[in-house]
């Protein structure tokens, strides 16, 4: 009875919280529309004037119906975002930004933190905090800074990302750098001091200290063709497992084939070692290559990835946006020890405005999985996924992932989504 008074009043105080937020947020977007927009200035006072409020809003139900526990989890949750974004002054903006999750209707679901293991895991604890804080600097020719807690996506979040897809965002205490001074060429250093993960304030592991050093580069000289290459220092206190260095290239290009017809081609590779705190005698690879084909909104996708495993660890991605990758029943968000193959395919469809919608889009993935090490069977799984943008900032999203696990493996599962977000 404690913890549930505690939980409301916490509810109470973030949801007051939200809503004088949103009552700032709407009062700067009433000033800045009736005064007209204005000329970016170098006083202080039009950079207050010039800001804009943030408001991002997702309405969500999950279900999950895992073998091998009791019951059937069932997911209403509410995450809201609100936040201020100023003008520029001197070459600096400010970012503010507060999260509130809040579980609607009864919990029937384990959160990560509740306890409730009688459950599947859907992994959106309540939670109210500081998501974003940060200083922007670009007085520098071609070159932003960005300091204090930021969201970071490097590439395609396969290595560095913000998890997305839960309601609480994963977002970093950190100093970045980006710039394109050198031509055709974009240079990122980071360096993160802690790691605000998506299992919230109150979870022993829902905030990590780090030393840790993110670098990435990516050249468009080449027609058609990109190059990247990467190197990440990991180095978390309470996570020695974690702390690994992966070096990295990776290359992508886009064709045209024939008359409206696109053809596109990626390959990746990296290799990770143990690092700092890291007890473990770690040295293995990853390898991806991906051929597409477009045509007139259909798409058409073929993929193998690879992350080696020793038998007694397979090659990490702590800081990954893992559920984009591997299936969204998310079965193997952490490598098997004796490693994964991934064998895809995708085919999606992009309708673009129809049916009095903004835009209507769809998607199926197939998957193989089978163990590197051994070759041994790993399952497979269907995903499908609908989304149709309403307008220009409500979306509906409707999501499917059924996985068939192998005798002795994994559990087999099957997830459902339905969301509706609001963005501003």
């Amino acid at each position: 009875m404690v913890n549930t008074k505690v939980n409301v009043e916490r509810q109470k105080k973030g949801a007051a919280a939200i809503c004088a937020a949103a009552a700032l947020a709407s009062g700067i977007a009433l000033t800045s529309f009736s005064t007209g927009a204005l000329a970016e200035g170098n006083t202080l006072g039009d950079a207050i004037m010039q800001s804009k409020p943030l408001i991002s809003l997702r309405l969500r139900h999950e279900s999950v119906d895992q073998n091998g526990i009791a019951n059937d989890a069932s997911a209403n949750t509410l995450r809201a975002r609100l936040g201020i974004q100023t003008g520029n002054f001197e070459g600096f903006t400010l970012l503010v930004e507060g999260e509130m999750v809040i579980g609607l209707g009864s919990e029937d679901f384990n959160n990560t933190i509740n306890g409730k293991v009688t459950y599947p895991v859907v992994a959106d604890p309540d939670d109210q905090q500081l998501n974003r804080a940060q200083i922007t600097y670009t007085g520098f020719d071609d070159t932003a800074i960005i300091v204090g807690r930021q969201r970071v996506i490097l590439d395609n979040a396969r290595f560095v990302g913000n998890v997305g897809w839960r309601q609480n965002e994963q977002t970093f205490d950190a100093a970045v750098v980006s710039t394109s001074i050198v031509p055709d060429t974009v240079l990122t250093y980071g360096y993160v001091d802690k790691i605000h993960r998506i299992f919230g304030t109150d979870s022993a592991v829902g905030r990590l200290d780090t030393n840790s050093h993110l670098v990435n580069a990516k050249y468009t000289g080449l027609e058609n063709i990109d190059i990247g290459a990467y190197a990440y220092l990991l180095d978390v206190d309470l996570a020695p497992a974690a702390s690994t260095a992966t070096y990295g290239i990776r290359a992508s290009g886009k064709f045209d084939v024939a008359e409206g017809v696109t053809a596109g081609l990626s390959g990746e590779y990296a290799h990770q070692s143990d690092h700092a705190n890291n007890t473990r005698n770690v040295s293995l690879d990853y390898y991806r290559a991906e051929a597409s084909v477009g045509y007139e909104g259909f798409t058409g996708l073929l993929g193998y990835e690879v992350l080696e495993g020793d038998g007694t660890v397979g090659f990490g991605t702590p800081l990954a946006t893992l559920h984009a990758f591997q299936g969204w029943a998310d079965v193997f968000l952490g490598t098997p020890a004796g490693g994964i193959e991934d064998l895809y395919i995708k085919g999606g469809y992009n309708a673009g405005p129809v049916l009095g919608l903004a835009g209507l889009s769809g998607a199926i993935i197939y998957h193989d999985f089978q163990g590197e090490r051994t070759g041994g069977d790993l399952g497979t799984e269907w995903d499908a996924v609908l989304k149709a943008k309403i307008d220009g900032n409500f979306a509906a999203t409707a999501k499917y992932a059924t996985y068939d696990g192998p005798v002795g493996g994994p559990a087999s599962r099957d997830k459902i989504w339905f969301e509706i977000s609001y963005a501003y």
